[in-house]
């Protein structure tokens, strides 16, 4: 777990509270009764003994280029305890200066207090769930917030000076009709944020939707329609002034999110929290998921790991094809080797990659088919 100089470095704190369980979510979170005990202060207290630990593990760590709050629901912490979170981390590392700092927030845990608090204590990106604005899909996904109100607290952010905003949408849920997701998308434009999000609905083993589809209550998603909605979303933003910098995401220009570029581009975390993964030097690791499991190994003195595994060269390669390939900027032909180089141009003549100054590209239609070329590329 030693921090490769020259790879950009991060920090992801993962919270895992959440009111309600979304039928489609299979993220390491916990309802008030899941929680045995556990609780924000408790995880707070928790969290700042993990950062002080992976500080003094790191020794001299790289600053922090970017910090992402995630979940789980991090706005149910309150301002405050998020603001002590930051905290925190300025404690324990250095914040590069410029740093983007991300939270996520459901819409129905905020308010206009709540940013004006986020702002001062020095978050600098808000991503919303808003997921559509369509009541019965809402209602199909189990989200509890109304159909306005992600588009309200996106207004809210930016009027308290968030310059970057993130609304995400899912498309595909079953009695979703393209009408509805063009409504969503139009409705997300107009709130004015710089970054939409788009992921074709997923039915995850062990969720409540998984059991809904192996029941016959609803029909499970179809790839078909996924295609077809993926193109109506691109267009859409497109139109707008947005570009896609990743297969599913999409920014107005300087709108990218620079955490989740750094994932996709190979850089390194620390990942701070139950369930949290983190990757540094050549070692990938994973917290315990329970937070009762975690404060406990934190309380004994050792970070909190449930396992870990060292990457080798090859698959290091793998992976950083697989992650390459989904962005705009595409791979570096110089980073294949003769057979990979081969199979891409086989890619493009196919018309699912580009290729020019050197590098390839995915196509419109490559994008629908970005895992089965990744696939053939590395066959």
């Amino acid at each position: 777990m030693t921090a490769r100089p020259g790879r950009a470095f991060g920090i992801y704190i993962h919270v895992p509270f959440c009111a309600v369980r979304c039928g489609y979510c299979d993220f390491n979170t916990y309802t008030p009764a899941e929680l045995g005990g556990a609780n924000p202060d408790g995880w707070l207290a928790a969290v700042r003994t993990e950062l002080r630990l992976a500080a003094a593990h790191l020794g001299a760590a790289p600053p922090v280029q970017t910090v992402f709050v995630g979940g789980g629901t991090p706005s149910l912490l309150g301002a405050d305890r998020l603001g002590e979170l930051l905290t925190a981390i300025r404690d324990n590392f250095t914040l590069a200066s410029g740093a983007e700092i991300t939270t996520e927030s459901n819409p129905e845990s905020t308010s206009a207090p709540f940013f004006t608090a986020l702002r001062t204590a020095g978050y600098t990106r808000i991503s919303l769930g808003m997921q559509s604005t369509a009541p019965h899909v809402l209602a199909a996904l189990d989200r509890v917030h109304s159909p306005g109100r992600a588009l309200q607290a996106a207004r809210e952010a930016r009027a308290e000076g968030f310059d970057h905003v993130n609304l995400d949408l899912i498309y595909g849920t079953p009695g979703e009709s393209d009408d509805d997701l063009l409504r969503s998308a139009d409705a997300a434009i107009d709130a004015d944020v710089d970054h939409i999000s788009g992921y074709a609905l997923i039915v995850e083993d062990g969720t409540a939707l998984a059991r809904r589809v192996r029941r016959g209550d609803i029909p499970a998603p179809d790839d078909d329609v996924h295609a077809r909605r993926y193109e109506l979303l691109d267009r859409r933003l497109t139109a707008a002034g947005f570009d896609w910098y990743e297969v599913s995401n999409w920014s107005r220009p300087g709108g990218e999110c620079r955490h989740n570029i750094g994932y996709w581009n190979g850089g390194q975390w620390w990942g701070v929290g139950p369930g949290a993964h983190g990757f540094a030097g050549s070692t990938r690791w994973w917290n315990v998921k329970h937070p009762n499991a975690y404060a406990a190994a934190l309380e004994s003195g050792a970070l909190p790991v449930a396992d870990f595994e060292d990457i080798d060269a090859d698959t290091a390669h793998v992976e950083d094809v697989m992650l390459a390939v989904r962005l705009r900027t595409g791979l570096a032909a110089s980073e294949l080797t003769d057979q990979e180089r081969q199979r891409a141009r086989a890619a493009v003549a196919d018309g699912l990659l580009h290729e020019a100054a050197g590098r390839f590209v995915l196509t419109d239609r490559g994008r629908l088919l970005a895992d089965a070329v990744v696939r053939d590329l590395l066959s």
